[in-house]
């Protein structure tokens, strides 16, 4: 039967960007798949300069995401001191955040912008190949995720994880079948979360038989498929989404 790498996201604070044109900053309701594929490439110790790993872990997966919680909407207005234009047209390169800001202040320009973020959201992610040998095994992914090279943060550096992720390993016939195997530690912790219960919102993509009893099915296109990490380029893809009843080992 075919394997699913399962583990949970939760956070105080979580930001899901969406396309981001000027100052205005949005965020989406579920995890963007380059978010995942961040999490998963820090996670294994793949640095964004490097394309090739980035492209294969780009086309090797495929990705679902229950929201247990829909989280609650937070705006912020940021305000972020960056080096003068000139530093980006003369292709300056600033080893640290410090370099950057250690040019004389007179010099330093300021840029404004508003950022959203959701509190309190929480998600349980499911993974799989999108071939029969996806270029990293699911289970080394799934250690890595418990002990990663690099930082997992949700969405930004702001946004920690606040509970141990839980990868693990599971199969079945269909997804809700191996979510049906799964089993988590932390139901009775997050219990109290507002917008808790049985019920829940399923975002996947591709045409695998997913084997829940679904209502109306939204396909929308989302323009989350990084192509150029250097340049924030994305393509789209199409995402189905659904509301389902959480399978009872995963609410």
């Amino acid at each position: 039967m075919p394997e699913y790498l399962v583990f949970r996201l939760y956070g105080p604070m979580a930001s899901w960007g969406g396309i981001a044109v000027g100052e205005y900053r949005p965020g989406e309701r579920s995890p963007a798949k380059s978010a995942i594929l961040g999490l998963i490439g820090a996670a294994l110790g793949i640095r964004r300069d490097d394309a090739s790993a980035q492209a294969r872990l780009r086309d090797g997966y495929r990705m679902a995401t229950i929201a247990h919680t829909p989280g609650s909407l937070l705006r912020d207005y940021h305000t972020t001191q960056v080096a003068p234009e000139i530093a980006r047209k003369r292709n300056w390169k600033f080893a640290t955040r410090r370099e950057e800001l250690s040019i004389p202040r007179e010099t330093l320009n300021t840029i404004l912008s508003t950022r959203e973020y959701l509190c309190d959201a929480f998600y349980t992610v499911c993974l799989w190949g999108a071939t029969t040998e996806p270029p990293y095994p699911l289970a080394e992914i799934a250690e890595r995720l418990r002990n990663p090279v690099f930082t997992l943060y949700l969405g930004r550096k702001s946004c920690p994880i606040a509970l141990p992720v839980q990868s693990q390993i599971v199969t079945g016939a269909s997804l809700r079948d191996a979510l049906k195997t799964a089993s988590f530690q932390d139901q009775a912790l997050l219990k109290w979360l507002p917008g808790r219960s049985a019920e829940g919102v399923l975002f996947w993509e591709g045409n695998e038989e997913i084997g829940f009893s679904a209502g109306p099915v939204y396909a929308t296109p989302r323009r989350d498929i990084p192509t150029d990490r250097s340049k924030w380029l994305f393509e789209e893809r199409v995402e189905h989404e659904t509301r389902i009843e959480i399978p009872e080992e995963v609410r």
